[in-house]
């Protein structure tokens, strides 16, 4: 790096205008796209990635706007010196002269020369500016440089300094340095040594950059990749927690399962909780299947709104109220009466619908109440029917609601289909019923709970729903 205050050197001259111009042009051109891509992403947004890529954007276009000033500086050559001290202090605005605009990237580059020889400085003007000093003033000397600097950072700059002009290394490195007015810039220095005819060195020919916006941008890049990564840790915690809740309080099917009750077969039960594609938090959605104390069966599936730990808790409270009023002799009705109440009454409210039904083997009676929920399909002798629904509500929704509920027989070899909204994927309402009811054939022709499963997901698919499902089967014994 030649030194073009050398005297036993000629100054170096600007290259071409034309490949520099050039690059500049293709260096703005990159701003522009960038900008497009900052933005698409919000300047206050609550997810960590969308900070942590603005954040880049930001840094990206701070990097090339200096890339643009310097090519324009390599393009028109090195800003001129400034004056004497005793011309300067004459001047109408001394402290405007030889200097770039305040606050342009020029303004943050200077240059110095240090004379061995002589003990004599020469500074750009820029370098006044950076250093937040006098441009009157004279230049300091490398003995006074270090009273600028931080006291933690004056051993680094001295054992720069010597290093080049012992061991005429070139110096590379970052200080801290404390202007008149108490701000503290962070100052990058890159030079060499000059060296004389009989190859000792005579002078130091340094150029000292301000860094302090780069710095900071790319402190701002750091801190919002750390907050992304640890957004990123805590949502896989939290997914893993709600996934083992979830396994926990819901039954550990596996199979086809029979509730035996005195040796008797009563009903062949089938479930399967069924994943969203696109979502990797845990829903709220659950089923359930007991044997109660009088020989009547708990069937029952919902949904609570929301995803992750705080629904997979509220969603376990809620299987374990339906779980214990069942188990008390609570009739459906009552049962989602008490329900609504509970989620009316919880700390953090939520809207929930289900299904609860209690079948009796000994007169195959099944009553049922629903709140908001999709009603369980009957499928007997090849085809299949949607049972009427009662009156009810979504859970939580309205403060004192009451709940209906019916009752149907059923026949040995009929078979109930309970579910959540989203096991159709892109149906809804009556258009996911009616793809359902066009399987009756099919389940007909199954043997057990566990075959009618498989055609239903098979059916329905694994893969490409967009929110958590579930199915819930129970086929009557003959």
């Amino acid at each position: 790096m030649p030194s073009p205050l050398s005297a036993d050197r000629p100054a170096a001259q600007p290259p071409g205008r034309g490949p520099v111009d050039a690059l500049i042009s293709q260096t703005r051109r990159l701003k522009g796209d960038v900008k497009a891509v900052r933005r698409d992403t919000r300047a206050e947004g609550a997810d960590p990635q969308e900070r942590w890529q603005r954040a880049l954007c930001d840094l990206a276009l701070h990097q090339l706007s200096d890339l643009d000033e310097h090519l324009a500086q390599l393009r028109d050559g090195p800003a001129p010196a400034p004056p004497a001290p005793h011309e300067a202090a004459a001047a109408e605005h001394p402290d405007t002269v030889g200097a770039a605009p305040s606050g342009s990237l020029l303004s943050r580059v200077g240059s110095a020369e240090w004379n061995l020889l002589t003990d004599e400085a020469n500074w750009s003007g820029e370098l006044y500016g950076i250093l937040g000093l006098d441009p009157a003033a004279s230049p300091l000397t490398l003995d006074e440089l270090p009273s600028l600097v931080l006291d933690e950072d004056r051993p680094k700059l001295t054992a720069m300094v010597t290093d080049c002009l012992v061991d005429a290394k070139p110096i590379d490195g970052e200080f801290h340095v404390v202007r008149p007015d108490g701000s503290v810039r962070t100052v990058h220095m890159m030079g060499e040594p000059v060296l004389g005819p009989d190859g000792g060195t005579t002078s130091m020919w340094a150029v000292l950059r301000d860094v302090s916006e780069l710095r900071r941008h790319r402190r701002t890049v750091r801190e919002t990749r750390d907050s992304f990564h640890r957004h990123q840790q805590q949502a896989r915690t939290e997914q893993r927690l709600a996934a083992e809740w979830q396994q926990a309080v819901l039954p550990p099917w596996r199979g086809s399962l029979r509730l035996p009750r005195r040796g008797r077969r009563t009903l062949d039960l089938a479930a399967r909780s069924l994943p969203s594609a696109t979502n990797s938090l845990i829903g709220g959605d659950w089923y359930d299947a007991l044997e109660l104390p009088d020989g009547d069966t708990l069937l029952g599936v919902g949904d609570l709104t929301g995803q992750g730990v705080t629904v997979a808790s509220g969603m376990s409270m809620l299987l374990g109220a339906v779980r214990g009023l069942a188990m008390a002799g609570t009739q459906p009705g009552r049962l989602m009466a008490c329900l609504n109440q509970l989620l009316d009454a919880t700390g953090q409210p939520a809207l929930g619908s289900a299904v609860c039904c209690r079948y009796r083997p000994a007169t195959r009676t099944l009553v049922w109440a629903q709140a908001g929920h999709p009603a369980p399909l009957l499928y007997r002798d090849g085809t299949g029917r949607a049972l009427h629904a009662p009156d009810g509500v979504l859970l939580g929704a309205t403060t004192g609601a009451a709940y209906g509920q019916a009752e149907v027989t059923l026949e040995p070899g009929d078979l109930l289909l309970l579910r959540t909204d989203a096991l159709v994927p892109g149906h809804e309402g009556t258009a996911a019923v009616d793809r359902l009811l066009d399987l009756a054939p099919r389940l007909d022709a199954a043997r057990t709970a566990q075959d009618c499963l498989r055609v239903v997901v098979e059916e329905c698919g694994e893969t490409e729903r967009q929110d958590d499902a579930c199915v819930l089967i129970a086929k009557v014994s003959n």
